[in-house]
């Protein structure tokens, strides 16, 4: 091509070029905003998906979380989450700690019944809430409520006894309940039971009366004998029905027993009453308990715990010889060896021997040396008798008066809820 010819064809080019340009811009011009609409909505909606994949979405607060997330949502333990199998978390000391302890006060938590809030009652003292138990060789995992509520997400805790047993399931209800928002949570009372719920988990932490595991006449929550004791000995179907399908039953019962050393029961025949001797009637009890367990209990979806008994301090000769008083304005625990004779080694006996002979796992806590220290823990004169506070001239005679059977909250019950805890932890299996 000549020259010329390539001038001509780049001088064609150039005004082809100048021609189209306009058409182009506004082209261009009326495409953009077409563009920018299309991006925002890919944008919002990527943010809105993404924000839905969140926990922490708006969204599920006004119309709830899906059920797929309720679900699926894993609760991964770590390594420092567990204590090492060998260590026995039963056998330690208890430690002076007032930085971490205690985990909760009477004032944050509204559950606490005035049995146990022994400073709202008058206690001068509060050094009993600073003891944290440490374990020889090993720690205790620090207690965490989201784990624990992750752990029990969709699940029914139990805790089953007597007064004692109530206390525990109190604590319980007040290590978790600061971490819940107002709103997200319950609390029920439908006699025999106590019922706390966790909403967005749909978690219970619950409490059963059943002072003697089987069934008597003082099952009634609130209007049931003390003094007149009537025992069936092999009758328990009422209670289970209202244990079937509870994803983790922790089991207590003993104070009732220990009224006297005989007890009015009836085996076999509801007429038939006769006196046993209270070992020989716990065992039989228990031996019914176990047969319920072994025929109702599924063990790869239930979880079992029996709590062994909680120590008395009702003389303090035991602890300061010479003395004839009892836990009353005791502020620190005991030092050195110490079994009360409050504690029964032939009850503790026949627990173990049941749980040795049952075909499905129970796990033993065995929470009674640990607790024979806490003489300065009890409600002693700042508590409740026959429903109603102590009158001033009652305190006055903490002999006659004092309660050394009951623990303050918070105080010794929120250990062996440290305790579960961690043994819930060492049972729970991560997902991959």
């Amino acid at each position: 091509m000549s020259k010329k010819a390539t001038i001509l064809s780049l001088d064609s080019r150039h005004r082809y070029q100048v021609m189209t340009q306009p058409w182009l811009d506004r082209r261009i011009q009326s495409l953009f905003p077409v563009a920018l609409v299309s991006v925002l909505i890919v944008g919002t909606t990527r943010l809105f998906l993404d924000n839905l994949k969140s926990y922490d979405s708006k969204i599920f607060e006004f119309y709830g979380e899906p059920e797929r997330y309720k679900q699926r949502r894993p609760v991964f333990v770590s390594p420092k989450d567990r204590f090492e199998e060998s260590c026995n978390v039963f056998e330690g000391k208890w430690i002076w700690d007032n930085v971490t302890y205690p985990l909760y006060s009477e004032e944050s938590c509204p559950y606490l019944v005035k049995q146990t809030t022994c400073q709202r009652n008058g206690r001068p003292d509060s050094f009993y809430q600073n003891w944290r138990w440490q374990p020889d060789g090993c720690k205790l995992p620090r207690f965490d409520p989201l784990k624990l509520l992750d752990i029990l997400r969709g699940k029914r805790l139990m805790f089953i006894g007597d007064s004692v047993q109530r206390g525990q399931f109190e604590s319980m209800v007040c290590m978790v309940q600061s971490v819940i928002p107002e709103g997200k949570k319950s609390f029920h009372r439908i006699p025999p039971m106590k019922i706390f719920k966790a909403e967005e988990y749909n978690a219970s932490i619950e409490y059963y009366w059943a002072p003697f595991i089987v069934e008597s006449i003082s099952d009634h929550a609130t209007n049931h004998t003390v003094l007149k004791r009537l025992v069936d000995l092999d009758s328990i179907a009422k209670h289970g029905k209202s244990w079937q399908g509870v994803d983790v039953l922790v089991f207590e019962s003993y104070v009732w027993w220990m009224y006297k050393p005989t007890i009015n029961a009836t085996y076999g025949s509801a007429d038939d009453i006769k006196e046993y001797n209270v070992t020989t009637a716990y065992r039989l009890a228990f031996e019914t308990w176990a047969n319920w367990l072994e025929s109702s209990i599924n063990p790869l979806t239930q979880k079992v715990y029996f709590m062994s008994m909680s120590p008395t301090h009702l003389w303090s000769w035991e602890w300061k010889p010479g003395s004839n008083e009892n836990c009353f304005n005791e502020s620190y625990p005991i030092q050195g060896s110490y079994w009360g004779t409050g504690s029964s080694l032939t009850i503790m006996k026949i627990v173990q021997d049941i749980l040795q002979e049952l075909k499905i796992d129970v796990t033993f806590l065995n929470i009674t040396q640990l607790s024979e220290y806490r003489k300065d823990a009890h409600t002693s004169v700042y508590g409740e008798r026959k429903g109603k506070l102590l009158t001033k001239k009652q305190r006055s005679d903490p002999k006659n008066f004092a309660d050394c059977i009951h623990w303050c909250l918070p105080g010794v019950p929120d250990t062996w809820n440290e305790i579960l805890y961690a043994h819930l932890l060492q049972n729970h299996r991560n997902l991959l």
